[in-house]
């Protein structure tokens, strides 16, 4: 039973640092990709999510184009609007089978035994 509660912590931290490390790569390559020499505003601060002149911080405008916009959706679907999201659910079912499966193992177990 301790096996598994181990490995259901294992699977629970893994996924969490999907979730989290996909996020991060997902949020800056959005900003890398949404700021563009052609519109004037090449840089990207990471900070307001904007993208400004080079050498003039001040002059900013929201990141755009079609890359940017595609990236931005998956982020949301990995973060809370989505896979994210469903992590309580995620846990609470697993939980609850595990220890389901436990006690269904545990009877089967004894009936096996000749003892009822």
């Amino acid at each position: 039973m301790f096996n598994d509660l181990t490995a259901l912590g294992y699977g629970l931290v893994v996924f969490a640092i999907i979730v989290g490390v996909g996020s991060i790569v997902l949020y800056n390559f959005g900003g890398a990709t949404g700021c563009s020499a052609t519109t004037g505003y090449p840089n990207w601060n990471s900070t307001t999510n904007k993208c400004y002149e080079t050498g003039n911080v001040s002059n900013t405008t929201d990141p755009s184009g079609a890359s940017y916009t595609n990236t931005n959706y998956l982020l949301g679907q990995l973060g809370q609007s989505g896979l994210a999201g469903w992590t309580p659910a995620i846990i609470a079912i697993s939980v609850g089978l595990l220890f389901l499966g436990a006690f269904l193992i545990g009877k089967g177990g004894s009936k096996s035994r000749g003892r009822y």
